[in-house]
């Protein structure tokens, strides 16, 4: 530190006369040499005293341009005022003429000269002889000179600012970044009193199916909540409570390689952090019974923002449809037709506690806790008509069962800002756990004509438990030239447990007895381990970057409690690339190119090599032979931006080995010794999807808001490798939404949004259960495909009350009863159709109430962009 001291205060000297001249002029004969050694600090308030949150500090250096001989500003630091308005700007330059700027929504801009006051040059400062230590007394007073405390800056109201924040300060229906798209859904009508599997129905490039799961491009993406996996499916979030939603089709090196091929939906929940207390209630119900209410609170004084949010949701769905298959099996024809009948009753509870705290300006904490429970009860009512050989035999099944489940979740995060602009730190601590129960009674009557001539009843009775954990840190470092460097470790941990007992009480039977064959109760531990590094920056004027490298592990240990057959599996570290570029061709458009290698593991589910044959339409088991699979994936986008307009398209090729997919074939039954159909899974030779999409935003008129989304796919999987059957058709297919938003006079805002699935692959099977969709109907996506289909939705909503406090919603789903699922599969020897309905034409009424005591001085800096333009960078 000595030696480093002596150094400083020598330079300090030998740049005596320089400071001596004119700021801004150098020695005659020479250049003068850089001096970085300032700093500013300061706080920003408001008329009352109060910080002045998150406005925007520019620091700005005049200089002479050397082509027109005029004086111009350059950028020399930009930073954001912390909470309690501080801000700080080091290593600044002490010579030349600077200005600070500062600005935030609702008040009028601060401009105000910055000058570095130079040492006198006394006797006091002499240089220290060679083999001499420096004066510290002397450092400090040659220091002092190049620290500037600026106290309180206050900054004036601007009512005429306020009043277009309140007209005009609304987000973009789309943002693109170079690994992501986000789509804000707070204008979304049709969603109110919903969840977020109505939201993503309204989400360009996602689709979703009867049983509410959700597609990128035809396969199963992963779901994120701020970032962070979770056990909570999309059906238990409510819509009310989303702020946006982050489409990420080919995630990059910090991401989890391991995972749906399809990429990751990341579901952004509101979140409110306005100086003093706020909230809203909702209220709604639907014309089949269900309900809704919720309730959000936020509070924040200082350095402390607290938030609680509750929600119960209830649920009324009714489902209908019927199923056919006709197979040859061992030399018996044999034709099964299901005419199927399905409701669902439920309830369900949800809750978040969130805390945020700033513990100094550089360092917050925040905390969050997800509280839940649910009750479900579904029934269905399923006529059976059974014809082999040309005899023909009826029966009925009904079948009651009641399901219950109690997430729970707690999210630890650290976040540290460093002194130098954009380097920082987070860590984070998640945990999503939870348990479930589950009891069930199935009936099966017998019937001849009318009468019922014999009635076997099977008992299911389980419980679960399951705990995922992750911890992850991030760091991010600019580095010169606009280069910054990111890195972080992932550790994620889960835990599965199952007792599944089925018991059966025969025809003419008076006692249960246990089915072994159809008890799934097991554990499992499944732990990923990963790190990664990735570089962004830029190559001068010709594009940006973002390139990475991801390693990653995984280990699973899995036991049948039942045999005690334990399985397990080492997977060795892998790496994964990514590569992002981009560049700006003008202002408003934009091309992007990446390129991927991601990873998906066959789970605990699909290896065991257990038979259930508690549906004997529907018998599954896994496959301890699976492998892995891995994908490569690539994308070139290009936007354009004209006025209100966004035009976004994209062309993408995904080629996967190994691909894990369902697979229905005729195989010899270990239970019964006889020839059946039989669902599991295996790895066909690979697949490919390739496509193009298309997105369109604009605010047509003053009145009228439009989005487009087309998306023109092929998809095939390749099963070659397996023998007596070929592999898919190459099937080009047409996925379409279109939704508008129409502002009629006296408040009142209509929604009308509408949607296309042309004829399709079926979807691939990843990351899921032994059994199939509802209804006990498990379809192949290798060997099946589904027919098309469409559906329309409208929505009327009026706002009211002083300050727009109230409002209103009406909306129909599915307004002409089009959205029918029908699935067709065929292999050897059979040929299935199946086809439903769910919730036509449901009707949802959505009261919601705003109310609080805001400081406007909390505002964020959503319009602070535009005090930044026209400046260029040094």
């Amino acid at each position: 530190m000595k030696i480093l001291l002596s150094a400083l205060l020598a330079a300090f000297i030998s740049f005596t006369s320089v400071a001596q001249m004119p700021f801004g002029a150098p020695a005659k004969g020479g250049k003068a040499p850089e001096m970085n050694f300032g700093k500013v600090f300061g706080k920003i308030v408001d008329e009352q005293g109060k910080p002045v949150e998150f406005a925007s500090v520019v620091l700005l250096k005049t200089v002479q341009d050397t082509a027109t001989k005029q004086n111009k500003d350059i950028l020399v630091k930009a930073v954001q005022a912390e909470m309690n308005g501080e801000f700080s700007f080091k290593d600044l330059p002490v010579m030349g003429r600077l200005k600070l700027k500062i600005s935030s929504v609702g008040y009028k801009n601060l401009e105000m000269p910055i000058a570095f006051q130079f040492p006198k040059m006394d006797g006091s400062f002499t240089p220290p002889k060679p083999g001499q230590q420096p004066d510290p007394a002397m450092i400090a007073k040659f220091m002092a000179g190049f620290e500037k405390d600026l106290g309180k800056l206050k900054l004036d109201t601007d009512s005429k600012i306020l009043d277009a924040v309140v007209v005009k300060a609304t987000k973009a229906l789309v943002e693109m970044d170079i690994d992501k798209k986000t789509f804000n859904v707070d204008k979304n009508i049709v969603t109110a009193g919903g969840t977020a599997v109505d939201v993503m129905r309204n989400i360009p490039s996602v689709q979703v199916d009867i049983d509410g799961n959700v597609k990128v491009r035809n396969a199963a993406p992963t779901v994120f909540i701020d970032g962070r996996p979770t056990t909570l499916s999309l059906d238990q979030i409510p819509a009310d409570v989303i702020e946006k939603v982050e489409v990420i089709t080919n995630p990059s090196a910090k991401y989890d390689a391991s995972g749906s091929m399809a990429g990751i939906i990341n579901v952004v929940l509101k979140k409110n952090k306005r100086n003093g207390y706020n909230g809203f209630v909702n209220a709604g119900a639907d014309r089949f019974g269900g309900s809704n209410v919720m309730g959000s609170f936020n509070l924040q004084q200082k350095k402390v923002n607290l938030s609680l949010m509750i929600m119960n949701f209830n649920m009324r769905n009714n489902t209908n449809g019927y199923s056919e298959r006709t197979s040859t099996i061992g030399g018996v024809n044999a034709n099964v037709y299901q005419d199927i009948e399905s409701k669902t009753k439920g309830s369900m509870t949800f809750s978040r506690l969130g805390l945020d705290y700033n513990l100094t300006n550089k360092t917050s904490l925040s905390m969050a806790g997800i509280f839940g429970s649910g009750k479900f009860s579904p029934s269905e009512d399923i006529d059976i008509q059974n014809t082999t050989n040309g005899f023909t035999s009826y029966s009925n099944r009904i079948s009651a069962s009641e399901r219950s489940f109690k997430p729970r979740g707690g999210q630890l995060g650290l976040k540290h800002s460093f002194a130098k602009s954009g380097e920082e730190l987070t860590v984070d601590l998640t945990y999503f756990g939870g348990t479930n129960k589950n009891d069930g009674l199935y009936s099966t009557n017998y019937l001849n004509g009318t009468q019922i001539t014999g009635t076997q009843i099977q008992k299911n009775i389980g419980s679960g438990d399951n705990k995922f954990m992750t911890f992850q840190t991030d760091y991010v470092k600019p580095l010169k030239n606009e280069i910054t460097l990111e890195t972080g470790l992932r550790f994620q941990l889960n835990e599965l447990s199952n007792i599944n007992d089925n018991s059966l009480k025969a025809v003419g039977s008076d006692t249960y007895k246990n089915i072994t064959s159809a008890s799934t109760n097991y554990e499992s531990t499944n732990n990923v381990y990963a790190a990664y590094i990735s570089v962004a920056g830029k190559v001068k004027k010709l594009f940006s970057y973002k390139v990475g490298l991801r390693g990653e592990s995984s280990a699973y240990d899995g036991k049948l409690l039942n045999t005690g057959e334990k399985f397990s599996n080492n997977y060795p570290i892998s790496l994964f690339p990514s590569v992002f570029l981009s560049k700006n061709l003008t202002q408003s458009d934009q091309i992007q190119l990446s390129v991927t290698r991601r990873v998906n593991r066959p789970n605990f589910f699909q290896l065991i090599p257990f038979v259930d044959y508690s549906d004997s339409l529907n018998i599954t088991r896994g496959n301890a032979d699976l492998v892995p699979e891995f994908t490569t994936s690539s994308e070139f986008s290009y936007s354009k931006t004209k006025g209100s307009a966004t035009f976004l398209t994209s062309v993408y090729y995904k080629h996967t080995n190994n691909l894990i997919t369902r697979y229905l074939n005729q195989e010899v039954n270990p239970i019964s010794g006889k020839l059946d159909l039989i669902n599991t899974y295996i790895n066909a030779n690979s697949s490919i999807n390739y496509g193009a999409e298309f997105t369109y935003t604009n605010k047509i008129v003053k009145w009228w808001d439009l989005t487009a989304n087309v998306n023109f796919y092929n998809s095939k999987i390749n099963i070659d490798n397996i023998d007596k059957i070929s592999s898919t058709e190459a099937l080009w297919t047409v996925f379409g939404k279109l939704n508008n938003n129409i502002s009629l006079p006296k408040k009142w805002v209509i929604q009308l949004s509408g949607d296309y699935q042309g004829k399709t692959n079926l979807p691939i099977t990843q990351n899921q259960g032994m059994g199939g969709p509802p209804m006990n109907q498990a379809q192949s996506s290798s060997q099946g495909y589904i027919k098309p289909f469409y559906g329309f939705d409208v929505a009327v909503k009026k706002t009211f009350l002083k300050n727009d406090l109230a409002s209103i919603t009406l909306s129909v789903n599915d307004i002409f009863k089009t959205r029918g699922n029908t699935q067709v599969s065929t292999g050897e020897g059979f040929t299935q159709t199946y086809y439903r309905i769910s919730n036509p034409q449901i009707v949802r009424l959505n009261l919601s109430f705003r109310f609080g005591k805001m400081d406007m001085s909390s505002l964020k800096k959503s319009s602070n962009s535009s005090s930044m333009e026209g400046m260029q960078m040094q």
